[in-house]
């Protein structure tokens, strides 16, 4: 996340307990190859032409989150060692002053992922490397889209992890966030989002998973499933794959100079897919084997016809009709005079029609944005995403 955000939000609250696995099918990979981004991270520095030719910016821009006046150093993103591969390693230090205080973020330059499946292998740190332990520290892996504005309706971010060791946000312990945002503006504050959490320690390797599609956000730590979120969270606009390593505050720092870091492994994302978290770790493990630490193919290969899976328990409430004599099947729709109106429960496959004039601020129980009735066609498998805010519908045009 890029600004300073407290989890207490106005959307609902979905809490998990920590190892509990949420009876919800999570899918297969699609048979197609949709495009895929794995980075095993093997560079020399932050300074590496590869690093920036692949697509990643190490962070050097002041600003939030974290705190006010500290900075954020290209220098604080290292590839060492750690169990005889390299890693991206993320530092941040603070002596309980803005000017001492060093924060790290690396984010990939393009806006350019929205549906499919996001892994990462992590680890984090309960405690510094030197100095003092104590801080509010926040490790983190995310997506997110710019704000364009308080309470912003196409505003998307999915926090696939929040961990802090230490507590932070008026928590005292370990705790580990899962965080899916509609909106929000900073003053004064208010957040529309929806979280899972898990009270416990994470210290050590983990593998983060999110499958962001069918109109749902499902997370897993380790294989395990955190939460299920969906509705108006689901996001509305390509995002930026993050990573960023920050202090809450300084209220817990005792003193002298403390060093926290950060660890990733790889990173993949599966575009238009929905991949298991042992799916996603044998396809990172197959670029690995294979002797390619590098491979983008998100924008080239297009998109495919059955980009995600659907679910494969029957619908709550089917649409099927009595037998008749000489039952008929109606025409598919073609145009506005025989689309059917958009439902935000229903499933609709790639090609489907409907028509449907957009809320004004993306949150379809709200206004309507005045703009009146358009056609809208499915570019693949979608519930609960409303056209006109998502990439999941072309416009055809006004009725």
């Amino acid at each position: 996340m890029l600004i300073d955000k407290r989890r207490l939000a106005s959307g609902a609250v979905a809490i998990v307990a920590a190892g509990a696995a949420v009876a919800v099918s999570s899918g297969t990979a699609s048979a197609a190859d949709c495009g895929y981004l794995f980075d095993d991270f093997h560079y020399t520095s932050s300074s590496d032409s590869s690093l920036t030719g692949h697509g990643w910016t190490p962070r050097t821009y002041a600003g939030g989150p974290g705190v006010p006046g500290a900075t954020w150093s290209a220098n604080s993103i290292t590839f060492p060692s750690s169990a005889g591969d390299q890693v991206m390693q993320l530092t941040a230090s603070t002596d309980g002053t803005s000017g001492g205080t060093n924060q790290a973020e690396l984010y990939s330059t393009q806006k350019r992922f929205l549906d499919g499946t996001y892994a990462s292998r992590i680890r984090f740190t309960d405690a510094p490397v030197s100095g003092t332990d104590g801080d509010h520290i926040n490790e983190t892996f995310f997506t997110i889209s710019p704000l364009n504005g308080d309470l912003d309706p196409t505003y998307s971010e999915l926090d696939i992890s929040e961990y802090l060791p230490n507590g932070g946000w008026g928590e005292t312990g370990p705790i580990n966030y899962q965080t899916s945002w509609y909106t929000y503006r900073n003053d004064p504050w208010f957040a529309d989002n929806v979280h899972s959490e898990e009270r416990r320690s994470f210290d050590g390797w983990h593998d983060l998973v999110v499958q962001v599609a069918n109109g749902h956000m499902i997370y897993f730590v380790d294989g395990a499933q955190v939460g299920d979120h969906s509705g108006k969270f689901y996001p509305r606009q390509t995002m930026t794959i993050n990573w960023n390593l920050w202090f809450i505050d300084t209220a817990a720092h005792t003193g002298g100079l403390s060093t926290y870091i950060q660890q990733v492994d790889w990173v993949l994302f599966a575009k238009n897919q929905v991949l298991s978290p042992s799916a996603a770790s044998s396809k990172a493990a197959s670029y690995r084997s294979s002797g390619s630490a590098f491979s983008d193919t998100v924008d080239a290969t297009g998109g495919c016809s059955t980009p995600t899976s659907p679910p494969t328990s029957p619908p709550t409430s089917p649409t099927t009709t009595p037998p008749t004599t000489n039952p008929t099947t109606p025409p598919p729709a073609t145009d506005c005079a025989n689309a059917p109106e958009w439902a935000f429960a229903t499933v609709y496959t790639g090609g489907n029609l409907v028509k449907h004039e957009k809320s004004r601020y993306g949150d379809p129980s709200g206004p309507p944005s005045g703009l009146g009735k358009h056609l809208w066609k499915a570019r693949y498998w979608t519930q609960g995403s409303e056209p006109g805010w998502t990439e999941q519908w072309q416009d055809l045009g006004r009725c």
